[in-house]
């Protein structure tokens, strides 16, 4: 299998898209923030001195994935028509832990998962920064695909949702 970043000679190139058909698109990315429990506690109720731990990295979340393709090289921008972020609060033992899924839809020529991926991965460095003061041992771990649908490949399903 080819990579379709790379011409013949190895170079990165920019995939033409342009004779691809638009069809409607979604990803749904995923990630976890690990954290000591009781920093999840001051999460949970709004007790960070920065403020709205989670609507802040949500907005963060939406912000990144509308510019993915000014941070990540030979993106195509896209017109995205839904970008969510949602929070999921669990203990696991000892340790709190967020777990993040992030939904990006548009109609396009090309795939919506790079944005997926960014929102996520933006949010997670969000609650990151906004907790760091308190809680030096926090790991953001597991960004991942979880599913996508539309376009050549049709619908890929990598965990259930």
């Amino acid at each position: 299998m080819a990579l379709t970043h790379l011409d013949s000679q190895g170079h990165a190139r920019m995939v033409d898209v342009g004779e691809k058909p638009v069809t409607s698109r979604e990803a749904v990315a995923r990630g976890e923030v690990h954290m000591q429990l009781e920093t999840m506690r001051l999460i949970a109720q709004g007790n960070v001195a920065k403020g709205d731990v989670l609507a802040v990295a949500r907005v963060g979340g939406i912000m990144a994935a509308k510019r993915t393709h000014e941070l990540i090289p030979l993106c195509h921008p896209l017109p995205i028509s839904f970008v969510g972020v949602e929070f999921d609060l669990r203990q696991e033992k000892d340790t709190g832990v967020i777990d993040i899924k992030a939904t990006a839809r548009t109609s396009a020529q090309t795939g919506i998962e790079m944005e997926a991926l960014t929102a996520v991965s933006v949010a997670a460095l969000t609650i990151y920064d906004m907790c760091k003061a308190v809680d030096r041992s926090i790991r953001i771990t597991d960004i991942r695909l979880a599913r996508k649908s539309g376009g050549k490949s049709g619908e890929i399903i990598l965990e259930q949702i």
